[in-house]
Order: structure tokens, then C-alpha cells, then sequence
């Protein structure tokens, strides 16, 4: 019998293993097929707006120094002629020259503002996600009390109100009223605090409701109902039955979250005076910076798709009802 199990349980991880690979091919290709899809999209976008990153309404260029720029950046050319030249230097590893930061690469800027968006983002995901979590689980605790209908209402706020606005509060009581934080900058650990606090509470909000619901949806479940019958103990209970099967389902929340917090936050960024991705982001629209748009797209894309593949992987082992290609076991 022994041997049978162990023969059975091999069995199962080789189909397991053989599946997941098979699925992970096919998410990878789709994955690069909608990457692929979405440049072109963003390209002809970015393109048919009016105007150019070197078009200067009060003092013009004269038409001779426009052709060299245009030749120099690799503008000149119909649209799909530009494309194929992008594609073709990305392929290799070239994202190409920003324009509002002509003495660096594409990939140093990104590598220079990237980490301070991940600093914050880190720190947003950790509030976000264990305050979240835990007001969730107070609040479906302490159902239909006033407890209850308190963090649900301040869940609530959260959801509604941006996070520029939260931001600006803050500056206005913290900064300017009662001068604890300074109204933005970088380099200090507080200088982390407002961003990450207007940043946090709109995922928290998210993250609060989904594991309060989830909870009390658990705790409705015949097997914890009969475990309180046979006399299991309540602590018990929420740690084997009710958590470990309540917050499987947060993978879901955690996936979208996840790409948006990390590539960061143009309002908060900005707000803030965050030299982050978000902010740079921002600039580079406003000064048709096109190599910089199209490279934030690709890794904003990349990790969108990544982090929902990430997700199912999770889920399918979090799971173990789950097959990934093949839904819930039955």
C-alpha cells in the first residue's frame, strides 16, 4: 500500500508538472503575442497626436536643423517605417536615448528612477496588503457591530476618494499645519511616509473588503459549522479552517495590485516630488519623450501579464483542487 501511494503521488506530480509546463508555454507566448500588440497600439497612438517632441511654437527650428534632429532620433519616415526601426533596436536591447535626459540610455534612466518607485511600492504593499488583511478579518469578527460598520465606511473612503486628494490633505495637516513631514523630496526615511500612506489606502480599502467577504463567506461553510459542533476549539478553527481558506482567494486581488503599485504613482509621485518611475513617466508624455513612453508601456505590459500568470500558478498550488488548463477538479 505504501509503495502504491508513493507510486500514485509520482504519478500525480508528473502529470502536475508536465501540465503546468504545457500552460506556462502557452501564457508565455500569449503573453508576448499582447505585448507585441499593444506597442503597435501605443506606437500609432503616440504617433498620430499633433505635434513632436522638437516642435517649438515661439521660436521654430528652421527646416534644415528639424530634418537633422528627426534624422538623428529616428523620426523621419512614414509611422510604420519608424515602428519597424524601434522593434528591430528593442529586439537587440536598445530602447534608445531620452529626450528629455540626452546624456543617458532609456535603460540607465529606468535603472536610476525604477528602485525609489519600488521603495515605495514595497513599503504601500506591505501596509496595504497586512492592514488590509487585518481590518478584514476585525471587521468580519465583529460583524454587523458598530466596529463592523465603521471600517466599512472608512473602506469605503478609501475606495472613493484619489489618492491626490489624500495626498494634498496630508501636505496641508502634517506639512504645512503641524510641520512634522516635509511637503515632499526624497532621501530620508520621511520622506516616505505621506507617499506611502496616500499611496496604501486605496488598496488597503480593496484588499479590507475582499477578506471581510471572504471571511464571513468561510465562516458560513458546513465544514466549519461542523467543526464547532464536534467540539474543535475556536482558535483552531480560524487558524486550520477559516484564514487558511479565507485568504487563498486574496491571490486574485494581489495580481492587478501588484504591476500598479510597483511601476508607480504619477499623482503621489508627483505630489510628492518622488523621483520615481511614475513621475518620470509623466514628464515624458508631456515632452513627447517617445522612447521613455514606449519602454514604461513595455515593462508596465511585462509585468501586468507576469503577475496575472504568477496568480494562477499560486492559486493552482495554494489550491490543490484547482488544475491550471483545467479548472477545478471535482
Amino acid at each position: 500500500m505504501v509503495v502504491r501511494g508513493c507510486v500514485s503521488g509520482l504519478l500525480a506530480a508528473r502529470d502536475w508538472g508536465a501540465s503546468m509546463s504545457g500552460y506556462l508555454v502557452r501564457r508565455v507566448l500569449g503573453l508576448l503575442i499582447n505585448i507585441w500588440i499593444i506597442t503597435i497600439i501605443v506606437f500609432a497612438l503616440m504617433k498620430s497626436v499633433p505635434g513632436g517632441p522638437f516642435v517649438f511654437d515661439k521660436q521654430p527650428l528652421p527646416e534644415e536643423a528639424m530634418e537633422n534632429i528627426n534624422r538623428k532620433y529616428g523620426l523621419d519616415g512614414p509611422v510604420y517605417v519608424q515602428y519597424l526601426r524601434w522593434i528591430g533596436a528593442v529586439l537587440q536591447g536598445d530602447f534608445g536615448i531620452p529626450f528629455q535626459s540626452p546624456t543617458e540610455t532609456v535603460v540607465s534612466l529606468i535603472a536610476r528612477a525604477w528602485p525609489v518607485t519600488l521603495v515605495v511600492g514595497a513599503f504601500t504593499l506591505l501596509i496595504a496588503f497586512g492592514g488590509g488583511i487585518l481590518l478584514g478579518i476585525v471587521a468580519a469578527m465583529r460583524q454587523n457591530t458598530w466596529l463592523d460598520r465603521t471600517l466599512t465606511f472608512l473602506a469605503t473612503l478609501g475606495l472613493t476618494v484619489p489618492s491626490f486628494v489624500i495626498g494634498i490633505w496630508l501636505i496641508y495637516t502634517f506639512a504645512v499645519n503641524l510641520r512634522l513631514l516635509p511637503t515632499g523630496g526624497w532621501g530620508e526615511p520621511k520622506h516616505l511616509i505621506m507617499p506611502v500612506i496616500a499611496y496604501a489606502l486605496g488598496p488597503m480599502a480593496v484588499v479590507a473588503r475582499f477578506t471581510r467577504t471572504s471571511v464571513l463567506d468561510v465562516m458560513r461553510a458546513d465544514y466549519v459549522r461542523l467543526a464547532r459542533a464536534r467540539g474543535v476549539p475556536e482558535l483552531t478553527i480560524w487558524r486550520r479552517y477559516v484564514l487558511r481558506n479565507a485568504l487563498v482567494p486574496l491571490i486574485t486581488v494581489l495580481g492587478p495590485e501588484v504591476p500598479n503599485i510597483l511601476t508607480g504613482s504619477i499623482f503621489v509621485e508627483a505630489i510628492f516630488n518622488v523621483p520615481g518611475l511614475g513621475r518620470f513617466f509623466t514628464t515624458s508624455i508631456l515632452a513627447r519623450d517617445y522612447p521613455m513612453i514606449m519602454a514604461t508601456v513595455l515593462l508596465v505590459a511585462f509585468l501586468w501579464g507576469f503577475t496575472y500568470i504568477l496568480s494562477d500558478v499560486l492559486y493552482s498550488i495554494a489550491d490543490p483542487r484547482i488544475r491550471i488548463g483545467q479548472g477545478r477538479a471535482a
